[in-house]
């Protein structure tokens, strides 16, 4: 895909056209909104089910109880979370055995006296602890906390220019720079308004506007317990190509597109009578070719207005190089 990143606008929705659901940095309790399935990062369901007595003979399994906390001071989480024991020696594939498993909220669970790690996933957030059980006296409850949050995503045009759905995309990756330039990914292909979850921290997020060079880029800060509704803003807008022998006339079948930048770069190339794209705002050639002959025409992009343009066919087309072409 060509393109170049644009600078990043964080857009206030405080428009009454945008709605409630178009804040940016706007945070709720998040034990409410995160009761929102996060299909980005939900987990296989697992059937629960807990190890059976392993120790000596004579030692039983003792009970053990975990729930968890998205903050130190928060409630107790009552639904979302997904619990896996596991044991600490590695197996002969040199992976952990896991020992027992949980969804829900609290989990339960019968443990032989021993050592285990206990992860508990929220989402793309989790936590790991290592566990003691002892041969003699009870384990008390065990509380972990997430130290997580979210957040949800979207995006306009222009200043207020909603976006379809299905034109959007979002990729998440870590804050931190690699040597090699590149940051670690965290997810990608994040749908509008879908709950992310993830561990606090600062994430570099990736909206991408169509296919061609429409991209916005912004560091967004997760707080634990809390779900932040960010909106970046596209500088772009969508355009359709048609080549017509007289303004308003039908659009010819079977041409060939291509979109130049002012530069002289090749941003995108199609054949059809309409060719619909997005681009980013700035200045565009547009060039058709049909059957033997190439038209051409420069136009502008303005940020959110979406616009059509024509590209007309002359009567007396110029020769130009020994190709027929015509500049609108």
């Amino acid at each position: 895909m060509a393109g170049t990143s644009l600078a990043a606008r964080w857009f206030l929705a405080g428009a009454m056209a945008l709605g409630p659901a178009f804040g940016a940095f706007a945070q709720e309790d998040a034990f409410k909104n995160f009761r929102t399935p996060d299909s980005t990062g939900k987990m296989p369901k697992l059937n629960a089910f807990s190890a059976l007595p392993g120790g000596p003979p004579g030692i039983l399994s003792k009970d053990v109880q975990f729930d968890a906390k998205l903050t130190s001071d928060g409630q107790p989480m009552q639904e979302g979370l997904t619990w896996r024991v596991f044991s600490p020696i590695a197996g002969d594939d040199g992976k952990l055995p896991l020992v027992a498993s949980s969804e829900g909220g609290s989990a339960s669970f019968q443990l032989a006296p021993g050592d285990y790690f206990v992860n508990c996933a929220f989402g793309r957030a989790g936590v790991t602890k290592k566990l003691k059980v002892p041969e003699s006296g009870n384990v008390p409850k065990q509380t972990l906390v997430l130290d997580a949050g979210g957040f949800v995503l979207n995006a306009v045009a222009g200043t207020d220019q909603r976006i379809p759905p299905k034109e959007l995309s979002f990729s998440v990756y870590s804050a931190e720079v690699r040597d090699n330039g590149d940051r670690a990914l965290v997810m990608s292909d994040v749908k509008p308004n879908t709950v992310v979850r993830l561990n606090a921290g600062t994430y570099h997020v990736v909206s991408e506007y169509g296919d061609v060079n429409a991209v916005v880029r912004a560091d967004i800060q997760v707080e634990a317990g809390k779900l932040t509704q960010a909106v970046l803003q596209h500088r772009a807008a969508q355009i359709t190509l048609k080549l017509v022998s007289q303004k308003g006339g039908e659009a010819i079948a079977d041409t060939a597109w291509s979109v130049l930048t002012a530069a002289g770069d090749v941003v995108n190339e199609s054949v059809s009578a309409f060719s619909m794209m997005v681009l980013s705002e700035g200045e565009y050639l547009a060039v058709a070719r049909n059957k033997t002959k190439i038209y051409q025409r420069s136009f502008t992009v303005k940020a959110g207005r979406n616009t059509e343009v024509e590209v007309l066919m002359r009567d007396t087309p110029q020769v130009a190089g020994g190709v027929t072409s015509d500049r609108n």
